[in-house]
């Protein structure tokens, strides 16, 4: 009763025969062993040139407290976008293709990676600073033809562009804070003017 049939024997044999071979074949240790070099991967080529310690001129033109302010609000704008281009091409590339995570060699794109996300976090942080200065003081006083006027202490436009790139939980409040200051200088422009004119037309 234990003896199989011979043909059963042979067809249990020859399917673990072929799991064996299955097993220990050398397609399957090719497969297995093969590694393509680094710059062969997909999406290695492109990381290959991104790097995110390259900022340290942009960071000390927007620092610097004799220009400007809108060139310099617009030196930390496109600092900052340009930090999370780099950084979403580094997670982009590497949720399309893991391997560039794991795989000998690549070591260099994740430290890559990693630098870039902590420069963009911090260069994010400087800049929402400066923002949010801005907007709690976003006019200045000047004395004109005798009287007090409302100036703007920067462009307004580049204000409102650098809320909408940080977009902070509080955006549409600083949004109408400008708004706000935008229409005090203003009104303190058709004061100044209609004053002006009325001393020119007493003059003439």
């Amino acid at each position: 009763m234990r003896r199989l049939p011979a043909a059963a024997t042979v067809f249990f044999l020859s399917v673990t025969g072929c799991a064996a071979r299955e097993l220990t074949s050398d397609e399957r240790l090719d497969r297995e062993t093969a590694s393509p070099a680094v710059k062969d991967l997909p999406g290695a080529g492109e990381l290959e040139k991104l790097s995110c310690e390259n900022t340290a001129e942009e960071l000390t033109k927007a620092r610097n407290v004799n220009r400007p302010e809108t060139d310099r609000l617009m030196d930390y704008i496109n600092l900052y976008q340009s930090l999370v281009k780099r950084t979403q091409t580094f997670e982009e590339a590497m949720t399309r293709n893991p391997d560039l995570q794991y795989r000998e060699g690549t070591v260099n794109m994740v430290a890559a990676k990693d630098v870039c996300i902590q420069q963009t976090a911090d260069v994010r942080v400087e800049f929402e600073t400066y923002m949010r200065e801005l907007v709690n003081v976003p006019t200045v006083q000047e004395i004109k033809g005798g009287n007090t006027v409302t100036i703007a202490r920067l462009d307004f436009d580049a204000l409102r562009k650098a809320i909408n790139t940080l977009e902070p939980d509080d955006k549409e409040l600083l949004l109408n804070r400008v708004a706000g200051a935008e229409k005090k200088v203003a009104s303190s422009k058709e004061e100044d003017t209609a004053s002006g004119g009325g001393r020119g037309r007493r003059g003439k």
